[in-house]
């Protein structure tokens, strides 16, 4: 499925001057990724491990939106960590469309209808709806902030978020081309915070090239990947010419989201999205953290990589919903 800029329609805005920090973590059910997507895993135990990085994030006042899912959003367990949290300000709640777990329950079970942007638009709305409202009454909010499940948004995604009351979409993922899974292809769509022309911000996760050849990334890694099978991409990572990072301590040590920020900063960026999956925190929660070894190991890498943030001349952190008023309030009149 194309994204274009001319299927989303972009205004461009004024950069974010300091070099500010957002956290979006995709707050979801436990499941087996390497299975068939099932209406019946619905175990939310990772949610009582969210302690271990709001803590760190506190620590820092930094506040980040926990984008929840249907079976987070109404378990009585995992409200009763997170809405204190949010009543107290510490967190953002959004909302986080798995269509598989999400009713009504309308739709065939399978890989191509778990991205939203694939179901019928009055179905996907209809489930976003329910889910809405599952948040208002349990947290007594209306998210503010939608991330689609598996990225999965599509040219009338940003239609209904404003009719439901939305502000801001973090689902954008830079360079990223899913189509050959039925998913999206974001290629050619800004790296950097952008607005649709019916008012949403979007807010893209942070991904950036590194590398002798990083300017010309956006243009020389579609070419790697199609040589994918010659171990193309990895060959020119070894040899320091092109690597495509994301901001996440999953897959990514410290290390390397230390390096995709300053190479980041060096040429001009000033917006970071750090995510992460909810169910990284729980050992065995997903493929980032089998072992208890594992997740710790990224739990580190978050607490490093926040405090080195900290340390960079200037730096600042913004909610996703104070981004995206800031944004709206900068379109011209």
């Amino acid at each position: 499925m194309s994204l274009s800029p001319s299927m989303i329609p972009v205004r461009a805005l004024r950069p974010v001057a300091p070099p500010t920090l957002l956290v979006v973590i995709d707050t979801e059910e436990e499941f087996e990724w390497n299975a068939p997507f099932d209406r019946n895993s619905t175990s939310v135990a990772n949610i009582g491990y969210q302690h271990l990085a709001q803590s760190v994030f506190a620590a820092a006042g930094i506040v980040p939106t926990y984008a929840i899912d249907y079976p987070v959003a109404t378990t009585p367990s995992s409200i009763a960590v997170l809405a204190p949290w949010q009543a107290a300000g510490a967190c953002e709640i959004g909302a986080h469309l798995h269509p598989w777990v999400n009713p009504p329950d309308e739709e065939a079970v399978s890989a191509r209808n778990s991205f939203a942007s694939n179901l019928p638009p009055d179905l996907m709305q209809r489930k976003l709806t329910v889910l809405r409202d599952a948040i208002v009454a349990n947290f007594g909010i209306p998210p503010r902030v939608y991330k689609a499940g598996r990225y999965g948004i599509g040219a009338e995604t940003p239609g209904i978020l404003d009719e439901l009351g939305f502000v801001a979409d973090a689902s954008v993922v830079p360079h990223l081309d899913s189509s050959n899974k039925e998913g999206p292809d974001f290629r050619g769509l800004p790296d950097q915070p952008f607005m649709t022309d019916c008012g949403i911000a979007e807010l893209p996760l942070s991904v950036h090239f590194v590398g002798r050849a990083a300017a010309s990334g956006p243009r020389l890694f579609p070419v790697l990947s199609r040589l994918e099978r010659f171990r193309a991409p990895g060959l020119a990572s070894r040899l320091g010419l092109l690597e495509r990072l994301r901001l996440s301590p999953e897959d990514h040590g410290f290390a390397d989201m230390k390096r995709q920020t300053e190479a980041a900063l060096a040429r001009g960026h000033r917006y970071f999205m750090l995510t992460y999956h909810s169910s990284s925190l729980m050992p065995g929660g997903s493929p980032y953290a089998r072992t208890e070894a594992a997740r710790d190991a990224l739990l580190e890498a978050l607490t490093k990589y926040i405090r080195f943030f900290a340390t960079i001349p200037g730096w600042t952190t913004l909610t996703t919903t104070e981004l995206a008023n800031n944004m709206r309030a900068d379109l011209p009149t």
